[in-house]
């Protein structure tokens, strides 16, 4: 029996948004059991048989669900009918983009943040890996400045969705990450905060809230407040439903969060 189940996001009724969970697919281990990403070490044919079940559940065929090769960078990729199959466009890529009906994109996380954007006005939809990195570096923004040039977007139209990730009372951090958004320009006492650390060599360290982050560059980029909806999923802290790379290792799946934009009936 099939046991796919991903999480559904109502962002509209022309689009599946979605991601999926570590239930339904073929996977063993750390990759137990629905992992569609082929760049995480998983066997191949595992990764193809979950592709298929998530196929089958978009309506489309596997060659049509796209996952880039991220790298943690800002680099945004426009997806066409034309282009979906050239492998060389996938390659270290963060974000993408497309207006093309039947194309599911998105993007891998265990424990980074994945961001779908939907404008109803363009069908235009883009799917966003925010790590810590790209966070900083406002790979969000970006994005949606990429859909006001390509498309004529206008941000107060679109609608998001920030999926499963790790949360501020988990993710950890390195005071020169806290000094990295610092730079950066956050509002450090509003995404930042000091808890007991994890290991004994200090009392205390910095946490950063990415959710807070990300919902707080969306905003500033103009999308109203209550067109963003938080899925308040841990990834750390629910790790046997979610693949989170700070408890399994980076050898062990990721979730796909994705968007596809149906065709006119």
């Amino acid at each position: 029996m099939n046991l796919f189940r991903p999480i559904v996001y109502p962002l509209s009724e022309h689009v599946k948004a979605f991601s999926t969970t570590r239930r339904g697919g073929v996977g063993r281990g750390n990759y137990a059991t629905m992992n569609v990403t082929h760049y995480c070490g998983d066997d191949e044919q595992h990764v193809q048989e979950n592709r298929r079940i998530l196929a089958e559940w978009l309506g489309t065929s596997p060659e049509r669900i796209i996952v880039p090769k991220q790298t943690h960078q800002t680099e945004v990729n426009l997806i066409t009918e034309e282009n979906f199959l050239q492998k060389e466009r996938l390659e270290g890529v963060d974000a993408i983009v497309t207006t093309t009906p039947g194309i599911c994109i998105g993007v891998s996380t265990a424990d980074c943040i994945p961001i779908l954007i939907y404008d109803g006005e363009k069908q235009a939809a883009a799917a966003i890996h925010a790590g810590w990195r790209g966070t900083v570096n406002r790979i969000a923004e970006k994005t949606i400045r990429c859909m006001e040039n390509w498309y004529g977007s206008r941000p107060d139209a679109l609608r998001a969705v920030i999926g499963p990730g790790i949360s501020l009372e988990a993710f950890e951090v390195g005071d020169e990450v806290h000094d990295a958004f610092r730079q950066a320009g956050f509002d450090m006492q509003h995404i930042a905060k000091r808890f007991p650390a994890s290991s004994e060599t200090t009392k205390e360290k910095w946490h950063i809230d990415l959710w807070e982050c990300n919902r707080h560059q969306l905003i500033e980029c103009g999308i109203p407040d209550k067109h963003i909806r938080l899925s308040g999923i841990c990834t750390y802290q629910q790790c046997e439903d979610f693949f989170s790379a700070r408890r399994l290792g980076i050898h062990s799946g990721r979730i796909y969060t994705g968007v596809m934009l149906l065709p006119n009936k």
